[in-house]
């Protein structure tokens, strides 16, 4: 049932350079406003730890590359916000996620400086609060004092879940690393899992708005 996952993990063992590039680019996407909001990135990250355990990827280079495309993500975010000040908030395509902004520039406010810090952990909010720092003139050394830290915990929490995870099945199994059946169980685990909750999120979102836009008095 899980055969056509090993097509993709040999193709991942001849060729691991693109999986570390899929991981960079869906960290660092995953920060950019709007884009980040609809880019999994956080489930493909932890979808690929899966095949640390085996060797098929290394620890280190996943690390990085997923720390460091999320530093060059929420950098980038910033240093638009900070350039162009509160005008970038009302701009396309912020301007199509109202809503959203909003509740980034509440999180800002609510949490101040740790904002930057929570942010990392909650989507979608996560890939606009770094524009949203910069917009609100957030000095750039207080900006990586937290994000580089936040970052710092963030690309571990995603990776070594599946590390652990699949060595402990493996271990306690008694199969080799060689084996996949429990890198596809975490690998399909993970996808489902993200796809029931971004389901139900949108569901959610669908309701709110709908009771917004009923609540609001008629002309």
């Amino acid at each position: 049932m899980t055969s056509f996952l090993d097509p993709l993990i040999s193709f991942v063992s001849a060729h691991p350079w693109l999986a570390y590039l899929t991981l960079f680019l869906a960290a660092l996407l995953e920060a950019v406003p709007v884009v980040g909001s609809v880019i999994p990135g956080s489930t493909i990250i932890l979808a690929l730890s899966a095949l640390v355990p085996g060797g098929e990827l290394k620890l280190h280079w996943v690390l990085l590359a997923a720390a460091v495309g999320a530093v060059l993500g929420d950098g980038s975010a910033y240093w638009i916000g900070h350039r162009q000040q509160r005008e970038i908030l009302n701009t396309w395509p912020l301007t199509n996620y109202p809503r959203v902004v909003a509740e980034s520039e509440s999180f800002f406010h609510r949490f101040g400086t740790w904002a930057v810090f929570f942010a990392r952990f909650v989507p979608p909010i996560r890939a606009f609060v770094p524009v949203t720092a910069g917009a609100l003139g957030m000095a750039p050394a207080k900006f990586y004092a937290v994000n580089i830290p936040a970052i710092l915990v963030w690309a571990p929490a995603h990776v070594l879940p599946g590390v652990l995870a699949v060595s402990a099945l493996h271990e306690y199994a008694g199969l080799h690393h060689h084996a996949h059946l429990f890198k596809h169980m975490w690998i399909l685990t993970v996808v489902g899992v993200a796809i029931v909750v971004g389901v139900a999120v949108w569901i959610y979102r669908r309701r709110n708005a709908g009771g917004v836009a009923e609540a609001k008095p008629r002309a």
